[in-house]
């Protein structure tokens, strides 16, 4: 599904009224209904509502909404927020339908001292300003926003929390920021709900679907896009009936070290799990024992040292290397590593202490093999570009997204320093490095992003708070491994690898609850996750 930045948006929203054809007041009343039908699981029937509306047309969403509960029965109270300057003529419509309505107590908010005080038992819908925002709230509409926030009622926000914009907020002041219980976003979520520091502002995030034209979506470009169930069907060839192990590749996973073998088991049963014919795991000798007992599907590879990976095996039989799981960052492990990226020829994994050892290596992300896969958490991206220079732009004009503030048109101005919490500018950085060194960043947590060498993004849906645990990430690795072994290209293999395993993820805290999952829960529903694009198996023959 692709997503949109606000100016996009506010294009698509402008290509349907004239195409479908519809009025903005009728496209308005479209979505009001749709979102009285969201807000109804939160309210109790005669439940007292308070709507604060601004002077655009998120304002008019407000007002459309209101009219449609007070001609429900419900007590409804309208704030009109006045700038001194006109409503939009839609906005101005629907506070005449109100008015006209007469169901519903209407007051006008011009300074501080018309702030009211909200009954306690009742719920606040805000339309003071959606996706159209375009800088930070200042003044009395500031004001409104932390009166509203301190007056712990719960707050719904409509498309967008008012004062959050809809991608980069590093220079918005968090104290005028809407804190919403819920948030109905209009059409597709809007970027900046996607980022894990504005989740205290969004609350819930429900998805209202008002019919934006179909031509509009499928012809405006856009680099962001959400991984799909639908997207990936297709990725996984149906095995043959005479298939054998070697048919899907031998995997090698460099996995491990003294006090860490579990790092090497999660991987490996991930791995396995995900359809590799073989899978080697080369450990330090102090890890043999237990994973030939742990895991006898998989081979091991001894290293020399007893606790540390110290010297590369050698690779020509292996079809792909993951590396990283438990590994450690001593530097004899170091230079084995360093050895490993500049003379492996076959497609790689690069998670945890690898990317820890990279980071503390002057040439950086320059070792990195291009078509490589790497797959850090937030904490491990932060020690990756610590040190690097800031980018100079490599990314062509054609794929830069609009009105980023990062890269000039030309895409030749440098970026801005490395970001470290920000996640606009951390995922423009993103971007950027992977289409500089041709690689795959699989950036974890939340809505994993995914940044491919062309520069699009993937926000990936599945998966729960459950998977914060320990090992989480090794399975990962030993997915993404196994199916890069099984010939899936880099790209395809991250989106559907990453799908896959926040999908076994939901599963399993389906089963047994998000608080109780450890990352073994994880590699234990993967077949029931494959199953969702496999299916179950069919016979050739009609009489076996």
């Amino acid at each position: 599904m692709k997503l949109f930045t606000t100016s996009q948006i506010a294009d698509i929203d402008r290509y349907t009224i004239v195409h479908e054809p519809i009025t903005d007041i009728d496209l308005m009343e479209r979505a009001a209904l749709k979102m009285t039908d969201h807000l109804g699981a939160y309210i109790r029937f005669r439940h007292p509502l308070v709507f604060f509306a601004g002077p655009g047309n998120n304002g008019g969403d407000a007002l459309a909404m209101a009219r449609l509960y007070a001609g429900e029965g419900f007590p409804v109270t309208v704030y009109l927020l006045d700038l001194g300057r006109s409503l939009s003529p839609s906005c101005e419509t629907n506070r005449q339908r109100l008015l006209d309505q007469n169901t519903a107590r209407i007051r006008i908010i011009t300074t501080e001292a018309d702030f009211p005080e909200i009954p306690r038992q009742a719920a606040v819908i805000e339309g003071l300003y959606g996706a159209g925002l375009t800088r930070p709230l200042e003044g009395i509409a500031a004001a409104l926003v932390r009166h509203l926030n301190t007056s712990g009622n719960p707050i719904f926000s409509i498309d967008l929390p008012a004062g959050l914009l809809g991608e980069d907020n590093s220079n918005n002041n968090p104290e005028h920021i809407i804190h919403a219980r819920a948030t109905f976003t209009l059409q597709f979520p809007k970027l900046s709900l996607l980022f894990p520091e504005n989740e205290v502002y969004t609350g819930r995030v429900e998805v209202v679907n008002i019919g934006l034209h179909p031509h509009a979506l499928a012809h405006t470009e856009t680099p962001f896009h959400i991984t799909r169930e639908e997207d990936l069907r297709g990725l996984f060839p149906r095995r043959k009936r005479f298939a054998h192990k070697g048919a899907f590749g031998h995997a090698l996973l460099i996995a491990g070290s003294y006090g860490k073998t579990g790092a090497a088991l999660l991987a490996a049963q991930g791995c396995l799990r995900s359809g590799a014919g073989l899978v080697t795991i080369h450990t330090p000798r102090c890890g043999y024992p237990i994973l030939q007992s742990a895991v006898p599907e998989a081979m091991c590879s001894i290293d020399p040292d007893e606790e540390r990976f110290s010297r590369v095996p050698p690779l020509d039989k292996f079809t792909v290397i993951g590396i990283g799981p438990g590994l450690g960052t001593d530097p004899l492990t170091r230079t084995a590593l360093r050895e490993l990226l500049h003379t492996a020829r076959v497609p790689l994994v690069l998670d945890a202490d690898a990317l820890n050892l990279i980071a503390q290596m002057e040439e950086g992300f320059s070792l990195i093999p291009s078509g490589t896969i790497i797959t850090p958490h937030p904490g491990e991206f932060n020690r990756l570009i610590a040190n690097i220079t800031p980018p100079a732009g490599d990314l062509p004009p054609e794929i830069l997204p609009p009105a980023t503030g990062l890269a000039s048109p030309s895409g030749t101005a440098p970026l801005l320093p490395p970001p470290t919490t920000n996640s606009w500018q951390r995922l423009q950085l993103q971007r950027e490095l992977s289409h500089r060194h041709q690689i795959v960043i699989v950036l974890k947590g939340a809505f994993t992003t995914i940044t491919l060498p062309s520069g699009e993004v993937y926000f990936n849906p599945t998966g729960n708070p459950g998977m914060a645990t320990g090992g989480s990430g090794d399975v990962l690795t030993g997915i993404l491994t196994a199916l890069l072994a099984q010939g899936l290209p880099p790209t395809a293999a991250a989106k559907a690898g990453v799908y896959i395993h926040g999908l076994a993820g939901d599963m399993a805290a389906d089963r047994i609850s998000e608080i109780a999952m450890a990352s073994s829960d994880i590699h234990r529903n993967l077949g029931r996750a494959f199953r969702k694009f496999y299916g179950r198996p069919q016979q050739e023959f009609d009489y076996f």
